[in-house]
């Protein structure tokens, strides 16, 4: 198993390159900031980005939880990549990794500079700077379940690659822009209350909802479970009702908060029948 290595300070664009890296290296898998990625999908591992400090960043980075770095270990042990790219701040951090997960050293090490012009290094600074935005190099649907509650972005990128030329000299990839917790002062984060209130206000356009009389909120591992029992005017049909509901609150929950909604489940606990119905059956 070949071992190459990226390393860089944080924030001159090592996550946003690796993708372009592993091509040309023949990396099959990549490791980054906790996370080991394949093919465009997350196989194991936590997020560093996911905490909600600097500190607890750089430990989830480095594998320090014996669980942690266990699951990707066995991820390891059970796919057996013939080669694969290791992301660091520096050849330290990048030996710590290896050592930690029961890879080999290294064979390789390449620097940010190698594969980054000045001038592409500097604007990844500034975008770190000034917007404390972050690479991951996966596809936004990969990483949002991992990643509930933090700001995500798509990115599509197209690289040139090297030596070659035609349709295929160039390297698209799919990559997601994050703005993790720790890049804030304080501590982010959304109430219940605050939820239920843009629930409320996302089923405000359907008529036929009365009342939201009770909701019930659930973090699973995935993300958040929405629980609502409702109260509905008889007459349109139910399941096209329900549907679009689901559909609406799901759509405005994700937008307003980044919550990943794993599930919006609708619950009809009263029907009204208005006073318009009994009026025609008594003149029928």
């Amino acid at each position: 198993m070949r071992i190459i290595a990226l390393v860089g300070p944080s924030g001159t664009g090592k996550s946003h390159r690796a993708l372009l890296v592993a091509h040309e290296y023949g990396a099959e898998v990549l490791i980054d900031d906790g996370l080991l990625i394949r093919d465009h999908n997350i196989l194991a591992g936590i997020s560093a980005k996911k905490q909600t400090t600097a500190i607890g960043a750089i430990k989830t980075a480095l594998f320090t939880d014996p669980e942690h770095a266990k699951q990707v270990k066995e991820e390891l042990e059970r796919i057996a990549p013939r080669c694969i790219l290791v992301l660091g701040t520096s050849k330290e951090m990048v030996d710590r990794i290896t050592v930690r997960l029961g890879l080999s050293q290294p064979e390789k090490y390449l620097n940010i500079e190698d594969v980054a012009t000045p001038a592409e290094i500097n604007k990844a600074k500034k975008v770190r700077h000034y917007f404390g935005k972050h690479v991951i190099p996966a596809p936004t649907v990969a990483v949002k379940p991992r990643l509930s509650g933090v700001l995500t972005d798509p990115l599509h990128v197209r690289f040139p690659k090297k030596h070659q030329s035609g349709p295929t000299s160039q390297l698209w990839v799919s990559q997601t822009v994050v703005r993790p917790t720790f890049n804030y002062f304080g501590k982010f984060y959304i109430t219940n209350v605050a939820i239920q209130e843009i629930i409320r206000g996302a089923v405000i356009d359907f008529k036929e909802i009365i009342k939201v009389q009770h909701i019930l909120i659930q973090d699973v591992t995935q993300g958040t479970v929405i629980n609502l029992d409702l109260t509905v005017l008889y007459g349109k049909p139910l399941p096209s009702l329900l549907k679009a509901a689901q559909v609406r609150i799901k759509e405005v929950l994700e937008h307003m908060t980044a919550l990943h909604i794993c599930e919006v489940n609708l619950y009809v606990m009263k029907l009204v029948v208005p006073d318009s119905m009994f009026r025609e059956q008594s003149l029928g």
